[in-house]
C-alpha cells in the first residue's frame, strides 16, 4: 500500500492511516515528496528544503511527478536484487495507493501509469487533470468535503473523473469535514489550540480510517463491507454520491 500526502505536508500526516491499514495486514510504504515539502529528512541526515512551495506554477506537476516516484518505490519494495529484505510479504499483484488532497491526484495519476496499482483512493484533492475515459478500469475511491466535492460542488474535476472511471467505484463526502479533516492534521491542529471544523477531528480521521480500509479490503482482498453498499446508521455523516 502506498500513502502520498498533501502539498507541502510532510509524510507523517497521513499516520493513522498508515497504522489502520498496517493493523489489516497490509505492507504501507508512506512516501514523502522530498523537494516538495516542509521537510523529509535523509538516510544521511540530510533534511533538503522545500524547493516549490509557495510557487503555484510548479502544483500542476507534482501529481505526474509523484506518480513516478510512486513506481519507483514500488520496484525498490518488490523487485530485483535492490528489492526490500521482506519483499516476500507484499502481493505484487494486490497494490493500493491513496493520497490525501493533490496526493489523491497522485494515486489517479499513478494507476494511469502504472497497471500493477490495482485500486486507488483520493481523499479531498483536486485531479490535475482529471483522467481520460478509459484510462482507469481499476476500482477507484472519492472522498471528500460537501462544498467542492459534492456533484454540484466548485470542483468540478470530480465530477468528470466520475464520469471517466471505467471499474468499480464509489463517490463519498463527508458533511462538516474540512479539507484537513482526511489527514491527521486537524487533530494536530485541535492540540494546539487552534480552530476545527465542525466535524470533530477525531471523527475526520475514524471515517477515513474505516472507508478506505473497507474499499481496499473489498477491492484488494475480496473482503466484503456494509459500509460500501449505502448509508450507515453509524456514519450519519458519510453521503453516498454515487
Amino acid at each position: 500500500m502506498v500513502l502520498s500526502p498533501a502539498f507541502e505536508n510532510p509524510r507523517m500526516t497521513l499516520t493513522s492511516l498508515a497504522t489502520e491499514l498496517a493493523s489489516h495486514g497490509y505492507v504501507v510504504a508512506l512516501v514523502g515528496d522530498t523537494n516538495g515539502d516542509s521537510g523529509e529528512t535523509l538516510a544521511n541526515g540530510r533534511t533538503p528544503p522545500c524547493a516549490i512551495c509557495g510557487d503555484p506554477t510548479k502544483v500542476d506537476a507534482v501529481p505526474a511527478n509523484r506518480a513516478l516516484d510512486a513506481s519507483f518505490v514500488i520496484d525498490r519494495l518488490t523487485h530485483g536484487n535492490t528489492a526490500w529484505p521482506l519483499a516476500h510479504l507484499i502481493d505484487k499483484h494486490q497494490i493500493g495507493m491513496a493520497g490525501h488532497s493533490i496526493g489523491g491526484a497522485a494515486a489517479a495519476d499513478t494507476m494511469v501509469a502504472d497497471p500493477r496499482v490495482r485500486a486507488g483512493v483520493n481523499l479531498d484533492g483536486a485531479f490535475k487533470p482529471a483522467p481520460a475515459p478509459g484510462r482507469i478500469d481499476r476500482p477507484f475511491l472519492m472522498l471528500g468535503i460537501t462544498d467542492s466535492h459534492s456533484p454540484s460542488g466548485t470542483d468540478t474535476t470530480w465530477g468528470d473523473a466520475w464520469a471517466a472511471l471505467g471499474g468499480y467505484k464509489k463517490w463519498l463526502t463527508v458533511a462538516g469535514a474540512d479539507h484537513f479533516s482526511f489527514s491527521d492534521l486537524d487533530l494536530i491542529q485541535e492540540q494546539a489550540g487552534f480552530p476545527t471544523p465542525p466535524l470533530s477531528p477525531e471523527r475526520g480521521v475514524a471515517i477515513t480510517r474505516a472507508y478506505v480500509t473497507a474499499f481496499f479490503d473489498r477491492t484488494l482482498e475480496g473482503i466484503p463491507s456494509p459500509l460500501l453498499d449505502g448509508p450507515s446508521a453509524d456514519n450519519p455523516e458519510v453521503v453516498f454520491q454515487d
